[in-house]
């Protein structure tokens, strides 16, 4: 078995030889190219002559070969030759340096090229230059206001043959391309680098650039993008709060995008006959303003209301939202103390039930000699800003001396639920 001394000797042999042999050979070379591939000729299926590619964004790139002596070698003459395709040989000059150790010719299009070095070194390489370029062309196909076509327009790549240098015929280069569709800003695009021609329901609700990048085997790469000018719609909106007693005042925050024509508004609210009540505002630049800043809506009548509205843009595209939580307006009801502390200390210094969704209230309130001491009936805002009987007679600066007290309250509640039963008279206590 060799030892790790004998590896390395021969290791050392190998790298030594590999360098004296890349220089004892004249170079053809391709400056510039994107990489390299390789003939394979069917007749000499063994000679494995390179192909150059060239990648060609801008369309106007051209090759350039250049030959090289090996180090130490004494000038010698180069003449180009051509590939014709009509002679099917290596037969159109196009240059001669004579004397030289290096050569190169320039500004070449696709096709085969041979430089034949003769004098005090002798060779003869060949080589292939693809002008490579991905095909394909971004663009829209269609669109409505539910959905966007884009169209990948001839991806694919221009196919390259080169020529069997005994029979003359073609073979084709194998080559092939993948691609990609982006947006900036990023929008929704299904399967964006399986389906040439992609469609989304999913429209974007700004303007964006879509792009189609295409590469192939070679790393070539093309890039085409338009400008998208969206039409679509999106109906939204939030509201705050949700859920109160009557009346509730909602605020009612548009977000609705190109609701430029036409806003129908449905909340929830219904005729006696069970209809529903609808606020449509159409081509009425005065109006539409209202829907681009929080509005008010109250809801008089407990029960659960569930808000949507309909939009449409000045094309005619339409879309609808509704709220996902439905608007609740408490039941009435009316909660009666026992006792209150007219103190002074800012806990439970007045007596008033606990109510809501009242639409108003009348409380009387006398002493057991059968003297009225309170009086109040509210409705709107001043039921709304009312406290309650503080302790004092009448409203007075005498005071109610401690005991027991005999109340009457009669109440309605904008359900229609009336309170004026057993119920809603009764005692309190006053404790000072």
């Amino acid at each position: 078995m060799p030892n790790f001394k004998q590896i390395a000797v021969r290791y050392l042999f190998l790298v030594i030889w590999f360098l004296i042999s890349s220089v004892t050979f004249a170079q053809l070379t391709a400056p510039g190219s994107k990489t390299i591939s390789y003939t394979v000729y069917p007749s000499t299926p063994e000679v494995k002559d390179p192909v150059f590619i060239y990648c060609n964004p801008t369309g106007s790139v051209t090759g350039e070969l250049q030959a090289v002596l090996p180090g130490g070698t004494e000038a010698s003459d180069f003449k180009w030759f051509r590939w014709n395709n009509t002679s099917l040989s290596f037969s159109d000059v196009i240059k001669n340096d004579a004397g030289v150790t290096t050569s190169s010719v320039n500004n070449l299009t696709e096709g085969g090229y041979r430089v034949i070095i003769s004098g005090n070194y002798n060779d003869t390489l060949t080589g292939w230059i693809d002008i490579d370029q991905p095909k394909g062309k971004a663009s829209l196909m269609n669109r409505t206001c539910d959905y966007v076509a884009l169209n990948g327009g001839g991806i694919g790549v221009d196919p390259f043959y080169y020529y069997d240098i005994i029979n003359g015929k073609p073979v084709l280069l194998p080559n092939s391309v993948s691609f990609i569709w982006s947006s900036t800003p990023e929008s929704s695009i299904p399967y964006p680098d399986f389906e040439k021609n992609p469609q989304t329901f999913n429209p974007p609700l700004q303007d964006v650039t879509y792009n189609l990048r295409i590469s192939d085997n070679f790393g070539c790469v093309n890039e085409s993008s338009f400008l998208y000018e969206s039409i679509h719609v999106n109906a939204e909106f939030t509201s705050d709060p949700v859920e109160g007693e009557a009346p509730l005042e909602v605020s009612f925050t548009d977000k609705s995008v190109r609701a430029s024509k036409k806003y129908t508004w449905d909340f929830g609210e219904k005729t006696p006959d069970g209809k529903n009540i609808t606020w449509t505002v159409t081509n009425d630049p005065d109006s539409l303003w209202i829907f681009k800043q929080p509005f008010m809506h109250k809801y008089y009548i407990p029960g659960e209301y569930s808000v949507s509205v309909m939009i449409e843009s000045t094309l005619g595209c339409t879309d609808s939202f509704r709220l996902a939580q439905k608007i609740v307006v408490e039941p009435s009801d009316v909660e009666i103390p026992n006792v209150f502390t007219p103190d002074g200390d800012g806990i439970n210094d007045y007596f008033r039930p606990l109510t809501k969704s009242l639409r108003y209230i009348a409380i009387e309130v006398f002493s057991r000699s059968g003297l009225r001491v309170y009086n109040f009936i509210g409705q709107g805002e001043d039921l709304a800003s009312w406290q309650g009987w503080d302790g004092n007679v009448n409203e007075s600066s005498a005071k109610a001396a401690p005991g027991v007290y005999f109340y009457i309250i009669r109440a309605q509640g904008w359900d229609d639920v009336k309170y004026d039963s057993k119920a809603q008279r009764g005692y309190v206590y006053l404790y000072r």
